[in-house]
């Protein structure tokens, strides 16, 4: 997983500790539900991971997505968490 844009030892800690493994599975998941998954195990987990996965899957730096699509990003997991959490 390190060999991914963005992704350095932290990430792939987290990644693997959630069972993410693969880029296939990160592709599979999405960004914002592999994000949601670490948050929900690491709550520490900053935005910047989001933007990060999300990167490693455009194969982009992820400073380098633009503004609207990191808030979009961003409304995509509160969403998801909010739900996850009334569930």
């Amino acid at each position: 997983m390190r060999s991914l844009l963005n992704l350095g030892p932290q990430s792939e800690r987290w990644l693997l500790a959630v069972g993410i493994t693969s880029y296939d599975e990160l592709e599979r998941l999405g960004s914002v539900a592999a994000y949601v998954r670490v948050r929900d195990a690491f709550p520490r987990a900053s935005a910047n991971l989001l933007y990060a996965l999300e990167g490693a899957l455009r194969d982009v730096r992820w400073d380098y997505l633009p503004a609207e699509l990191r808030a979009d990003l961003r409304q995509q997991a509160q969403e998801s968490e909010a739900g996850s959490s009334q569930g």
